[in-house]
C-alpha cells in the first residue's frame, strides 16, 4: 500500500493567503528552514493504479498538477483520472471544498458518515458533482467499507470512528450553547487497511483530545497521521492570528502535559506524524527548538510530496 501526503498544512495552507504572522512573512521571505504547504489531504493506492483521497481540500487541483499518479492516463481516452473515490473525514471547507474541482464529468464515489454527507446535501454547490456518476454513500461508525470507484473495489477497506471533535465553524449552532451543535459523526478518524492484507494505517487530522475510547483504538498502530494543528493552546492568540483556543476550534495542541505527545508516549505507536499543521506552529521552522522537541519524542512532520509504503 502507498502513501502520498498531498497536503500537510491546515486550513488556509502555508503561508496563508491573507496572513503576515511570523511564520508566513519568514517564508515569504525565503529564510532558510521553511518549506509551504497546501491544505491537509492524502492519496492511498494498494496497486498503484487505483487512488483514494482522504479529504479534499481546497488546493486538490495543485496537488494533482503536482502528483504525477493522480494525472490523466495518456492511454485511456481524452478524459480519465485515477482518483476513484474521496473519503471525507469531516465538515470542514479545507477538507471537502477540493470536491468542486472534481466536478468535470468524471465518475468516482464519495464517503463519509451521514452527518457530513448531509453537509454536501443542504448545500446545492455539490449537486455539480453529477449524481448519476458521483455516488455518495454513508459509512456506518465502527464498521468497515470496502472502497469503491466507478469499476468496482479498488483494494482498500476504511473503518471509521469518531473521535473527540466539533462541527465546522461555519456549521455552529449559536442556539446549542456549549455543544455548538456538534454530534457523533462530526469529526471521524480512519483505519484504513489493505484489502485482504494486515497492512493498515491511521488517519485523524482532526482530534480535540485523547479520550480513552481513541487511546484504545490506536494503541500499538503500525502507522499514525494526527492532528498537529497547534503547539500550543494559545498560539494563535499570541501571536495576534485569532482569537479562539486550540480548545475553542476543536484541536489539541503538541506540547504540555496535556498534550498530544504527551496521550500517546505510552500508547506504543510505532510511527507518528503530525499533519495538519496551522501556519502559526512553531514545528514548521525546521531548526526550531519546538521541532527538535517534537522529533525528539518520536513523531515526525508530515510535508508535502512525503511518501509511504506500508
Amino acid at each position: 500500500m502507498l502513501i502520498k501526503v498531498l497536503g500537510s498544512a491546515a486550513g488556509g495552507g502555508f503561508p496563508q493567503w491573507n496572513c503576515n504572522g511570523r511564520n508566513s512573512a519568514d517564508l515569504r521571505k525565503g529564510v532558510a528552514g521553511l518549506r509551504a504547504r497546501t491544505q491537509a489531504s492524502v492519496a492511498v493506492s494498494a496497486n498503484g493504479h487505483h487512488w483514494v483521497l482522504l479529504n479534499a481540500s481546497p488546493d486538490l487541483r495543485q496537488q494533482i498538477n503536482e502528483t504525477p499518479e493522480l494525472q490523466p492516463a495518456f492511454d485511456k481516452g481524452p478524459r480519465n483520472s485515477p482518483i476513484n473515490a474521496v473519503i471525507l473525514t469531516n465538515g470542514d471547507v479545507d477538507a471537502l471544498a477540493g470536491l468542486l474541482t472534481l466536478r468535470e464529468a468524471q465518475p468516482l464515489t464519495i464517503y463519509g458518515s451521514k452527518r457530513v454527507l448531509d453537509v454536501l446535501a443542504s448545500n446545492s454547490i455539490f449537486d455539480v458533482l453529477d449524481a448519476s456518476l458521483v455516488s455518495r454513500k454513508p459509512m456506518a461508525l465502527g464498521q468497515s467499507s470496502v472502497v469503491e470507484g466507478p469499476s468496482g473495489p479498488v483494494g482498500i477497506e476504511v473503518e471509521p470512528f469518531p473521535v473527540p471533535g466539533k462541527v465546522a465553524l461555519y456549521l455552529e449552532d449559536a442556539k446549542a450553547g456549549a455543544g455548538l451543535g456538534t454530534q457523533e459523526g462530526d469529526t471521524i478518524g480512519l483505519n484504513v487497511t489493505e484489502a485482504g492484507s494486515d497492512r493498515h494505517f491511521f488517519y485523524v487530522p482532526n482530534c480535540a483530545k485523547v479520550d480513552p475510547a481513541t487511546a484504545a483504538r490506536l494503541k500499538g498502530a503500525p502507522l499514525l497521521f494526527f492532528d498537529g494543528t497547534l503547539y500550543t493552546n494559545d498560539e494563535m492568540i499570541v501571536q495576534g492570528l485569532m482569537n479562539k483556543t486550540g480548545e475553542r476550534i476543536g484541536h489539541m495542541n503538541i506540547s504540555g502535559p496535556s498534550g498530544t505527545i504527551a496521550a500517546f508516549a505510552g500508547l506504543g505507536v510505532k510511527r507518528k506524524i503530525f499533519i495538519h499543521i496551522n501556519n502559526s506552529n512553531p514545528v514548521l521552522r525546521e531548526n526550531s527548538p519546538e521541532r527538535a522537541a517534537v522529533e525528539a519524542s518520536g513523531w515526525e512532520v508530515a510535508y508535502d510530496g512525503m511518501v509511504i509504503g506500508v
